[in-house]
């Protein structure tokens, strides 16, 4: 008579996306580059080509660069948009 086996429970660890989707074109094809030795990482687009850099600090995850690259996008379009709202309101 042996006794039971204990049932095992695997903790699934949830990894951190690679590739995140485009602002601009919606497609799921943005890639961020963090070269270990310089610090400046990249981001690209590989369906429209859009592409940008950032200064990174040590320790910087590829999603913080996205999330700089999305919050720089946003805020350009609502600097352009408040810019045609207060010329049409003037003329």
């Amino acid at each position: 008579m042996g006794r039971r086996r204990r049932r095992v429970i695997r903790i699934v660890k949830k990894k951190l996306p690679t590739v995140f989707t485009c602002p601009i074109c919606n497609e799921d094809a943005m890639k961020v580059t963090l070269p270990k030795a310089e610090g400046v990482a990249t981001v690209v687009c590989a369906a429209c080509g859009v592409k940008d850099q950032f200064d990174v600090l040590r320790g910087t995850q590829m999603v913080d660069v996205y999330c700089k690259f999305t919050d720089k996008f946003y805020a350009a379009g609502k600097t352009q948009s408040t810019t045609e709202v207060s010329s049409s309101q003037t003329s």
